[in-house]
């Protein structure tokens, strides 16, 4: 087959489940087989509500915090809410700001919080929770002209390198236990009478402080990009993601704080130099083939009892054909707690596993594999999507946050929050008022009625856009009118006295 050809067969594929998608969004939930187990966790960005929703794009669970959120969330094994939020005194500022960390019980009552915001260090992008109950922030730290100059740095200005600190809880608050800088695992060839002096090429260990030219500036100084963070507790290993870099790297978690500054000791006894890094060899000097064209997002150990477990999956924003997002997954060489160096470069050559993205996006994105054997994908500002082992659509939500999280039905995060019911189901009330009530006409161009409730049942209906911003409410109604909204999707809660809520997607359209 020719070049041509095939690019034409993968366009008039990709142009099927584009269209399949597109007719889904008129139903709002896609009517294709139900094999997805469990739920979706999500925080949009800047909004304050966090929701998790289930199989049949019910909200199961959501928190109205006093915050607005960065995006990042989990849901803990006692059912509480961890996320990133943006913190109202932060004194830096730039993508995917935080500076605030929170943990909530279900009715969104701060458990406790820890601020990591000041002129000189803020924390943004990702959180990762750990088993032990602590939590990994990535974070910036400032480091003025005169610093880089003395670092090596051939543009000195004022730069914001990364950092990650581990949180443990304090009472209600939180203190650091652990911490990681990159500032300590620099190596430059630029300047023999300053710092870090070496060759690049013969130590991919360290970060060339030329190789990622960042940004600059007082308020824009993201130096890598850092994005993306998860734990591995097997290895006691950390993998995060830069943008800048278009690399994923693995550092060792086994050390002390002390050794993770130096180049020695822990597991691997490397300390806190890099362990394993992957996407882009001209970031030290080596010539071997780039496998991650630009933007990374989202690395993640798939886990144990899963498809290709132990390998990292990711988000790849321009990695497919064409400049296509793809999800990719490789195999490390490990070695113990060590990987396995090619001499030239850290193997595998490319991907061992790929899924193509039914869509693209330049941010912010996540991915994840199921026990099951599918795939879930969340492109942002696009939608959360669910295919089988065979790469079909077996699910698919149209609200696309930056990242969303899957939690399977056994997961113990899903069962203290809502009980052992079933997975996504909902209570016993709840399952008879979703199989009585009726709204119509769904889609309408704005007035919908609403009937199956009997005339003495009291309830409060409540219309929501999908970032939580309440746009109607009323009791006992029989018609819901919101011919003054404009065009889009809407979220309809229906709560009874006795605390059961049903949700039904609305579609407001001409």
């Amino acid at each position: 087959m020719s070049t041509d050809s095939m690019h034409s067969c993968m366009n008039f594929r990709y142009e099927l489940k584009l269209l399949a998608l597109l007719l889904s969004f008129f139903s709002g939930l896609t009517a294709y087989a139900q094999t997805f187990d469990g739920y979706a966790l999500y925080n949009e960005q800047n909004s304050k509500t966090s929701y998790l929703i289930d199989k049949d794009g019910n909200i199961a669970h959501s928190w109205s915090c006093n915050v607005n959120g960065s995006y990042a969330v989990a849901l803990s094994d006692e059912g509480d809410l961890v996320r990133s939020g943006v913190y109202s005194g932060n004194v830096l500022t730039g993508a995917a700001i935080g500076g605030v960390l929170q943990v909530l019980d279900k009715d969104a009552n701060i458990i406790w919080e820890f601020v990591y915001s000041t002129a000189n260090y803020v924390s943004h992008h990702d959180i990762c929770l750990m088993p032990n109950g602590n939590v990994l922030l990535t974070a910036w730290e400032v480091k003025s002209e005169a610093e880089l100059e003395q670092a090596g740095s051939s543009s000195p200005d004022e730069k914001w390198p990364t950092h990650i600190i581990e949180v443990q809880r304090d009472g209600s608050g939180g203190k650091i236990v652990w911490e990681w800088h990159i500032w300590d695992h620099l190596i430059q060839d630029h300047d023999a009478t300053k710092d870090n002096y070496g060759v690049v090429e013969d130590h991919p260990e360290l970060m060339d402080i030329n190789a990622v030219a960042g940004s600059g500036g007082r308020m824009g100084g993201d130096w890598f990009h850092v994005n993306g963070i998860d734990y591995n507790e097997t290895l006691d290993q950390i993998v995060f993601t830069s943008r800048y870099a278009s690399e994923i790297f693995i550092i060792d978690h086994s050390t002390t704080t002390e050794e993770a500054a130096s180049h020695s000791g822990g597991n691997s006894g490397k300390g806190g130099d890099f362990l394993y890094r992957w996407g882009n060899p001209s970031n030290y000097g080596s010539s071997d083939a780039q496998t991650i064209a630009g933007a990374v997002h989202d690395p993640r150990w798939i886990k144990e009892g899963r498809p290709n477990a132990g390998y990292i999956q990711f988000f790849n924003n321009v990695g497919g054909t064409g400049g296509a997002s793809v999800v990719d997954a490789i195999k490390p060489p490990q070695d113990g707690y060590n990987y396995t160096w090619s001499g030239t470069s850290y193997g595998p050559v490319t991907h061992d596993w790929r899924h193509e993205c039914v869509t693209n996006s330049s941010g912010q994105s996540a991915s994840d594999r199921m026990s099951n054997g599918n795939t879930f994908v969340n492109v942002s500002r696009k939608y959360m999507y669910e295919v089988d082992s065979l790469n079909n659509i077996v699910w698919q939500y149209n609200d696309g946050p930056a990242k969303a999280f899957r939690y399977e039905c056994n997961d113990p995060g899903p069962i203290a929050l809502l009980g052992e019911n079933g997975c996504g189901n909902l209570s016993a009330n709840a399952h008879t008022l979703k199989n009585t009530i009726v709204v119509y006409p769904n889609p309408s161009t704005g007035i919908f009625k609403v009937k199956g409730l009997e005339e003495n049942e009291v309830f409060t209906a409540t219309v929501t856009n999908v970032y939580g911003a309440t746009l109607y409410t009323g009791q006992n109604v029989q018609e819901i009118d919101l011919s003054a909204v404009s065009n889009g999707h809407y979220i309809l809660h229906i709560d009874l006295q006795d605390g059961t809520r049903i949700s039904e997607k609305l579609i407001r359209m001409n």
